[in-house]
């Protein structure tokens, strides 16, 4: 067995206090976990953010076992060894996953009964990382998170610890829920391009894909960290896509974010598509009645006509779960997705004697699959399933180092003075309608939408557009982003 080193930092009694811990780490919560720089989830942070956690979970569940896995960022095994060592000293069982992705270790501890502890930072760069919980039943809630921060047990000292054999249990379930789902090989004869670069599941991917038939050609594998954002791609790789598209003459290009629970999916031409267009149409082939999406989706979810009832949250997964649990009371067949291409399937799905279990948490899979599966059966062009949709088009990126406290301020005072907002940015047309759900979203007077966020889990202001051409969206994000950015250069000036 590997010998880790995982020995606590030695303080005053007071500071080791896991609440005090927590609250002078300079560790958050965001959208979808824990976040921050790597510097600052020291031995003693992981431990403290692991005795919370377990505590809450012996209280509430009674649980004595954890599953623990993580994703390739090069600080995530020293975490995820910190992580073992305290759940040891509580007394907990610990199952080690190894490399994995996010959804694949969930289901297995959903499967199991137990709780969960994921490794990751998703997308965001390597010099900063991240921990993710999941109760037994799936992930744990914003209520949640304040319990967890609240938690005063005393944080005990640990030495290294030995990390048992890595169990490939997980994996196999992963991979057999989509083997058994899409029966047969429905990917015979398709050929699909796998980008793997550094995603925890790029290997499990492959293999998923050849046993629904596919030709898979693996692109562009990496051994260092590369934190693709699915709602912010770059120049770069949209480029890279349409090359290898015609390099390979690909049906399909595949890539996920980091920990696997974030899908990219480009069609025959090497386009990438929008999450959110890949979640609409996974639910529509899914024939979901009900769907929980982020107020910064694409409007076409209501436009399609596809779905009984949509209800719009505020951003990260908690509030698509909130969501989603409130339709449950009225519908049977109830998902929900993110403007990243995240589905989480609220209810378990049946068709043709065949299961689909429900796993409430961000997915990569699942759409991508769906849509691949859809468009190979129907003998139908991606494009063209696409070309479908109602013609909305949304365009997203950010502007990195950029101070909370300024976005925050922006979003503020134009919140009260939206014309000041247009003014700033330089908008053609007047603000007809607002929306405060998370950030502030305008809609203009010809129709188009924009939409100014901080984002959750770094310095960044993230901006989202939404057009009738694809040309427009993409170039109000770029304007909008510069004005910015100008704004910004001229206050550290002054200053």
């Amino acid at each position: 067995m590997e010998m880790l080193g995982t020995e606590l930092l030695k303080a005053e009694p007071d500071s080791m206090q896991v609440d005090l811990v927590l609250k002078h780490s300079n560790i958050a919560f965001g959208t979808s976990g824990a976040r921050g720089l790597v510097q600052h989830f020291t031995d003693e942070v992981c431990a403290a953010f692991t005795i919370a956690f377990l505590s809450l979970m012996r209280d509430q569940e009674g649980a004595s076992k954890v599953a623990i896995g993580f994703d390739r960022r090069p600080s995530s095994p020293a975490m995820a060894a910190a992580c073992t060592a305290a759940a040891r000293s509580m007394g907990f069982e610990v199952t080690d996953y190894g490399i994995l992705p996010t959804p694949a270790l969930a289901l297995q501890a959903m499967t199991d009964g137990v709780p969960a502890i994921m490794i990751t930072g998703s997308h965001i760069p390597f010099d900063r990382n991240g921990i993710k919980f999941y109760r037994p039943q799936g992930e744990i809630t914003k209520q949640d998170e304040q319990a967890i921060l609240e938690v005063s047990a005393q944080l005990p000292e640990s030495g290294s610890v030995a990390r048992e054999p890595e169990s490939n249990e997980a994996c196999n379930r992963y991979m057999a829920r989509y083997v058994e789902w899409f029966e047969g090989k429905p990917l015979a004869g398709k050929r699909v391009g796998l980008y793997q670069h550094s995603a925890a599941g790029r290997d499990l991917n492959a293999q998923i894909l050849e046993a629904l038939g596919a030709n898979v050609i693996v692109l562009g594998r990496s051994e260092q960290f590369v934190p693709v954002d699915t709602e912010a791609v770059s120049e770069e790789d949209r480029l890279q896509a349409r090359q290898w598209a015609r390099d390979y003459n690909l049906d399909a290009l595949l890539t996920t974010d980091g920990d696997g629970d974030r899908p990219l999916l480009a069609d025959e031409w090497g386009e990438w598509l929008r999450g959110d267009i890949l979640g609409l149409l996974c639910a529509r082939e899914l024939q979901i009645q009900a769907l929980a999406v982020p107020v910064s989706c694409n409007t076409a979810v209501e436009v399609s006509g596809a779905f009984n009832k949509v209800v719009r949250t505020r951003i990260g997964s908690p509030y698509v779960l909130e969501g989603m649990a409130l339709l449950s009371d009225q519908y049977d067949r109830v998902a929900g997705f993110e403007a990243n291409g995240g589905f989480l399937l609220h209810t378990t799905l049946e068709k043709d004697y065949r299961r689909l279990a429900a796993l409430p948490t961000r997915d990569a899979l699942l759409p991508a699959l769906t849509l691949m599966v859809a468009s190979s059966q129907r003998q139908e062009l991606l494009s063209t399933l696409v070309a479908d949709l109602p013609e909305r088009y949304t365009a997203s990126d950010r502007l990195k180092a950029f101070p909370l406290e300024r976005s925050r301020a922006l979003i503020a005072d134009w919140i009260t003075h939206p014309q000041n907002m247009c003014h700033t940015l330089g908008l053609e047309k007047e603000v007809s309608a607002t929306d405060i759900t998370d950030g502030l979203r305008v809609t203009l007077e010809n129709g188009d939408i924009i939409h100014l966020r901080p984002s959750g889990n770094a310095p960044e202001l993230r901006c989202y557009v939404e057009s009738d051409s694809e040309e427009k969206a993409h170039d109000q994000v770029a304007s909008v982003l510069n004005r910015l950015s100008e704004i910004f250069d001229r206050v550290k000036i002054s200053v």
